[in-house]
Order: C-alpha cells, then structure tokens, then sequence
C-alpha cells in the first residue's frame, strides 16, 4: 500500500511541475499531495501497528511453546527413576534376593511410586509446574 502512495505522490509531483497549471489546478495537485503524503504516513502507521501486533502473538505462541515443553521434560524427569527401578527389577536374574521375598513386589512398586512422586512435589514446591 505504501509503494502505490508513493508511485502516485511521485505521478502527482511529476504533473505538478512538468506543465503551467491554472491556480485552482495547482491548489487541488497541493491537496493531492498533501492528501498522499497524510495516507503515506497513515499507512505507515497501521504498518507499525500490525507489526507491533504480530511480534507480541509470536511472543505470547513463544511462551505457550516455552509451558509445552517445560512439561515434557518435567515429566520425563519425574518417570525417569521409575522407569530405572523398574527395569532393573524386570531383568529377572537368579541372585536377586528381592524376588524371593513376601514382600518384594509390593516394595518395588511403592519404590516406584515414591520415585515418580518425590521429584514431581519437588516442582511444584519450587512453583516449576
């Protein structure tokens, strides 16, 4: 928009100078210009606006991205040690005396649990969540 006010403010200085002109006529070429140069600067300025807008949505999509992604890598931290414990329990090895308890079942998965749990409270105290 503003190439074409500026390829008619330049037609308009070009009539202006190139031909006498009648006082009236060159009163409404004065307008003309003003009016093209007054548009020039008006669309200028929706210019800057409409930038100034489209920055501060990147910025706010930038943010929620940020949120995303601090997500992730809070849950992966917090089924991480889990995931471990669970592994090495699920390798099933002859020397592992855990397998032959009462108990040990039960003792693996509240492991597990407090694995999951500890650095999940951990965030949320520190307001990370």
């Amino acid at each position: 928009m503003s190439v074409s006010l500026v390829s008619i403010g330049r037609v308009v200085t070009a009539e202006a100078d190139g031909v006498k002109w009648s006082k009236d006529m060159r009163a409404q070429l004065k307008t003309m210009l003003r009016d093209v140069a007054s548009l020039t600067d008006h669309a200028s300025y929706l210019s800057n606006k409409i930038t100034f807008v489209l920055d501060a949505m990147l910025g706010v999509v930038n943010l929620e991205q940020n949120n995303i992604i601090k997500l992730f890598s809070v849950m992966a931290v917090v089924l991480m040690p889990p995931t471990l414990i669970a592994s090495v329990y699920g390798m099933n090895f002859k020397l592992m005396p855990e397998l032959e308890w009462t108990h040990g079942y039960p003792m693996a998965l509240l492991m597990m649990v407090f694995a999951a749990v500890l650095p999940y409270v951990f965030f949320k105290c520190k307001r990370w969540l």
